[in-house]
């Protein structure tokens, strides 16, 4: 999908970027829509974002939409399936081979969106799109930088590390040219960081949640993985105390199971059902516990918002890993079977004290930051000067704080081979840019 990602904005003004994504589980999309806000609040006016999904968006090939549409079947139904083709292409010479197979054919629609935009930059926010952001510089904005933006945590698969990206920004990274440490991007929702306990009744009663009781999110990414509906009756019938929102993304199959739960009366009003949802922030600040997959997204939102976690599991391969970050923290625990997540919940619902600690755990891991970081560094590439010393205000006249000292010297551009391109039309210089 072309598009701009700033309504009623006059894009003429601003300085073109394209953002490509894809709808395969909801984390690539939110990465390049919260970088896309970092960059307005921190450069109002500069830029104008344009979101492009050339695997099954709008003008991409029909062979790649249908593979596309069977990522969310895979994940839910055979995970074992994805995780063994994750590891069966986590090489070099298998993505040569999936690249001429299948991926070329997405090099079309990014280089019509690249000639539409004619972009300072392009940004790849999916493991799969970065052959395609690199076709697209060649085809519809030559000379312009590529820059890969990844969006797992612990592991990284080949296909991040395929395409000739004159940046990858990465959570973990080898420290060559090139490459650039930053956290996961979360949406301007996340950034006020958690709330407190008198707060955090305010926002469940405007949610319509009962204050007192022990209120445990379940949620499994976009695609609604992980087995939520029978851990969610699970909880209900051993714990009439316990109150669960079930955030179902887009999976109406589960929505539906859910909403039959919700509308008996052994739930009694405790069981709240939603399908995919903009207002996540809210749920994650109001809960005492998240009960989800250990997907990277959920995991980087929930600890921006300060929320206790209990894994129950991952997909083979992408997110192996994510729990051991998690849990070496002391912002969650693993609970695989639902006998020991329904002892984990037990737990904390009786020692308040513990949950408190998780929560405090939880919010040092987040970096809600992030997004900002990503956003000033590609500032500083596509004007070819330094990013300013940026400071960011989040919620009630708190500041978050970041030093944006990577300019395109200390990003490896010479080991690159490649240069930003300098003085693009309505770009001001990124060190007058206010924050």
């Amino acid at each position: 999908m072309i598009g701009s990602m700033l309504e009623n904005e006059p894009a003429a003004a601003r300085l073109p970027l394209l953002f490509l994504v894809a709808d395969t589980g909801g984390g690539h999309r939110n990465a390049a829509r919260a970088v896309g806000q970092a960059l307005e609040r921190m450069y109002p006016g500069r830029f104008a974002p344009a979101l492009c999904d050339p695997l099954g968006g709008p003008g991409s090939a029909r062979l790649l939409r249908f593979v596309a549409g069977l990522y969310g079947p895979a994940t839910r139904l055979a995970p074992w399936l994805w995780g063994a083709a994750y590891h069966v292409c986590d090489s070099r010479a298998a993505m040569q081979v999936l690249r001429w197979a299948l991926l070329r054919l997405a090099d079309r629609p990014a280089a019509e969106a690249a000639e539409a935009h004619r972009p300072a930059a392009v940004v790849s926010f999916h493991p799969l799109t970065g052959s395609a952001a690199v076709a697209a510089r060649a085809l519809g904005a030559p000379g312009t930088p590529v820059v890969t933006v990844v969006t797992d945590l612990a592991r990284m698969h080949a296909a991040w590390r395929y395409a000739d990206s004159d940046v990858i920004i990465a959570p973990r990274h080898p420290g060559r040219g090139g490459w650039v440490a930053a956290g996961l991007p979360v949406t301007q929702d996340f950034w006020g960081g958690p709330l407190c306990g008198g707060e955090r009744a305010i926002l469940r009663r405007s949610l319509g949640l009962r204050e007192e009781t022990f209120l445990v999110l379940m949620t499994g990414g976009g695609e609604g993985s992980g087995g939520i509906a029978a851990r969610t009756a699970a909880i209900l019938r051993r714990f009439p105390d316990v109150d669960v929102v079930a955030v179902c993304g887009r999976n109406q199959r589960l929505k539906r199971r859910l909403d039959r739960l919700a509308a008996s009366a052994a739930c009694a009003g405790r069981l709240t059902v939603t399908g995919f949802t903009r207002h996540m922030a809210d749920w994650l600040r109001a809960c005492d516990l998240v009960v989800t997959k250990a997907g990277p997204g959920t995991i980087a939102e929930a600890t921006c918002c300060g929320a206790p976690l209990l894994l129950t599991s991952h997909l083979p391969g992408q997110e192996t890993g994510n729990t051991e970050i998690v849990t070496r923290a002391g912002a969650g625990r693993r609970a695989r079977s639902v006998r020991r997540l329904l002892a984990e919940v037990d737990g904390l619902r009786r020692d308040r004290e513990r949950t408190h600690a998780m929560r405090a755990a939880s919010a040092r891991l987040g970096q809600p930051a992030a997004a900002a970081d990503i956003a000033a560094l590609i500032a500083g590439l596509v004007t070819a000067a330094p990013p300013p010393a940026a400071s960011m205000s989040y919620a009630d006249g708190d500041t978050l704080t970041g030093a944006y000292t990577l300019g395109p010297a200390a990003l490896g551009w010479e080991k690159a081979g490649a240069a930003p391109r300098a003085g693009a039309a309505g770009a001001a210089p990124a060190g007058q840019a206010g924050a």
